[in-house]
């Protein structure tokens, strides 16, 4: 009877792990109608921005800032699965999610300004959220693996 109350998956991860999920899967989102080339979702994220212009500029980025971009995104969605999953494994896919990120993000931050930041108002500090988000997501399926939640 102890061991069934001892390995039953703590409410707090499941809460964690569907918030997380829910905002990784925006970025998958986000991510595919960008790389697809998709006019109206960037009409209606960057209202005033020509579409054709971000794609040229999203398209002339590093490869080394897209594939930190790709990484980012995609590893952080896994790493959402593998927290509900209760996978020892989220914790590097976050890992690496935030090695992304910052192959993306310092790569972009040294080059020429994305087409319509300047305008973006709350846009302009994304980054930042995203950032603090993933070392949120890390630091907590860190803890959990600590505890012996994650196996």
């Amino acid at each position: 009877m102890q061991d069934s109350v001892a390995a039953r998956t703590p409410a707090h991860l499941w809460v964690v792990g569907i918030l997380s999920l829910l905002w990784n899967l925006f970025g998958g989102y986000d991510y595919l109608m960008t790389r697809l080339h998709n006019a109206d979702y960037v009409k209606s994220s960057m209202p005033g921005t020509d579409p054709a212009t971000v794609f040229a500029y999203i398209d002339g980025m590093p490869m080394i800032a897209q594939i930190g971009w790709g990484l980012g995104v995609w590893c952080a969605l896994l790493g959402s699965v593998l927290l509900l999953l209760r996978s020892r494994w989220a914790m590097w896919a976050f890992a690496i999610s935030l090695v992304g990120m910052a192959l993306s993000f310092g790569t972009m931050a040294m080059g020429p300004p994305m087409p319509g930041s300047e305008q973006a108002g709350m846009m302009k500090y994304m980054p930042v959220v995203i950032v603090l988000l993933g070392l949120a997501q890390f630091y907590y399926a860190w803890r959990q693996q600590k505890n012996g939640v994650l196996r």
